[in-house]
């Protein structure tokens, strides 16, 4: 059997990507709510970069190229940093460093402090946002495809994994870095450097990670962007957002009505006499039931859900239709 391909991936303000060795895809939502999708072939491939030193450079380069090329193909996605608070938060971050770099603490201290504050504002700012529902339902499908299973919406190559060693690589650069050179342009070069180096060695220990999942180490390093996932990068839906889909739905093929409601914190399907199933989210509007119904998708007409769709192994595209105005 064939393996799966390693799939990356980026959250969208309103959609989300998905990137394998050559190829992306982009799915986004419109503010009049139509899905637009677009497709192409990387402008830049770090697949084949072998140097250690090289290849997390060569990732962050092929990010940074690839994002125009989406753009350009779907005029509507609204990238991660356009957001207002994300920015703010990422320029009180950069005050905030500045400031711990004139005190008078070691400078060992100042840049362990400067790595946590770089990034606590920009986490906060995500938590509880579209980004952050985006970003776990990316992770849902692409660790459903690879694991060939439903997954959580904590993913395990998800880039908030690199903040465990990138702390300790930059710390201990930036560390070293503090006593080079004597005027502010050998400075800059010696910050350079040791901002490529953090990034090389980050990756590494990132891949060495992957292969040993277990290791006491492993985890230890994996635990801050770990709790970053659960916490604050990724988000389940609301029980707001979920009542939307609360209501009355009617098979007349296969004789059926179910209701779906919100109980907690979770969106169920009842059927009479007594038969409930727990519907877990997977992409938007889409819910995984287990192997018994398979995959449930909500469908919308001018942004009013009007039926779901039923798939499994021996059924495709079983409609339910809406009864009435709703719940």
């Amino acid at each position: 059997m064939t393996p799966p391909i390693r799939l990356g991936g980026m959250a969208l303000g309103n959609g989300v990507l998905v990137h394998g060795p050559r190829f992306w895809a982009c799915a986004v939502r419109t503010e009049g709510g139509r899905l637009d999708v677009a497709s192409g072939e990387k402008p830049v491939r770090s697949a084949g970069v072998r140097s250690p030193l090289l290849r997390g450079p060569a990732r962050v380069a092929e990010a940074l190229v690839l994002l125009p090329v989406v753009r350009r193909a779907l005029p509507g996605a609204r990238l991660p940093f356009e957001q207002a608070r994300l920015a703010a938060a990422m320029a009180a971050a950069a005050l905030g460093a500045r400031s711990l770099r004139r005190s008078r603490l070691s400078a060992l201290a100042q840049e362990a402090l400067a790595g946590v504050l770089a990034l606590a504002p920009a986490a906060l700012a995500l938590r509880g946002s579209t980004l952050a529902a985006y970003h776990g339902a990316e992770h849902i499908s692409i660790g459903s495809y690879e694991h060939g299973e439903p997954r959580p919406r904590e993913h395990e190559r998800c880039g908030s994994h690199l903040l465990g060693p990138l702390l300790v690589t930059t710390t201990l650069g930036n560390a070293l870095a503090a006593g080079v050179g004597t005027t502010p342009r050998e400075r800059a070069l010696a910050r350079l450097v040791v901002g490529v180096g953090s990034l090389a060695a980050a990756v590494e220990v990132f891949t060495w990670m992957l292969r040993h999942p277990d290791h006491p180490l492993s985890r230890a390093l994996a635990w801050p962007g770990r709790e970053l996932q659960t916490r604050f990068l990724t988000a389940e839906p609301t029980p707001a957002q979920l009542e939307a889909f609360a209501g009355s739905y009617t098979s007349d093929e296969a004789e059926t009505t179910f209701r779906a409601a919100v109980e907690g914190a979770a969106l169920v399907l009842k059927r009479r006499p007594d038969t409930k199933i727990s519907l877990r989210p997977t992409v938007e509007d889409t819910f995984n039931a287990g192997a018994g119904v398979g995959t449930v998708k909500f469908l919308r007409t001018a942004e009013r859900v009007t039926e779901f769709s039923v798939s499994q192994e021996r059924v495709f595209d079983l409609r339910f239709k809406r009864q009435g105005s709703g719940s």
